[in-house]
């Protein structure tokens, strides 16, 4: 067993999303991402663009899943949890 296969699937994960929510700012909202980031946040709909970037992380999942990458898998899940309780934060 690889002992990165976790955290690197942890950090696809965390990218992914990241990325999900940049393209969802820039293709549907037409805004910069960090003035996006400050508008969507006084707004409150903050949580609500993080949840739509997500959305990657089932695609992650599905290729990792495919090239048997479980643990790495596994990581992109834990991920996805860690993003879901810091939206509730945010």
């Amino acid at each position: 067993m690889n002992k990165l296969a976790l955290p690197l699937g942890f950090i696809i994960g965390i990218l992914s999303s990241v990325l999900g929510s940049y393209l969802y700012m820039r293709v549907f909202l037409n805004l910069d991402f960090f003035v996006g980031i400050k508008i969507l946040k006084t707004q409150g709909q903050l949580g609500k663009i993080i949840t739509l970037g997500s959305i990657l992380d089932l695609v992650a999942f599905a290729v990792l899943l495919n090239r048997n990458k479980e643990i790495m898998a596994r990581g992109v899940v834990m991920a996805v949890i860690s993003i879901t309780i810091i939206t509730f934060f945010v």
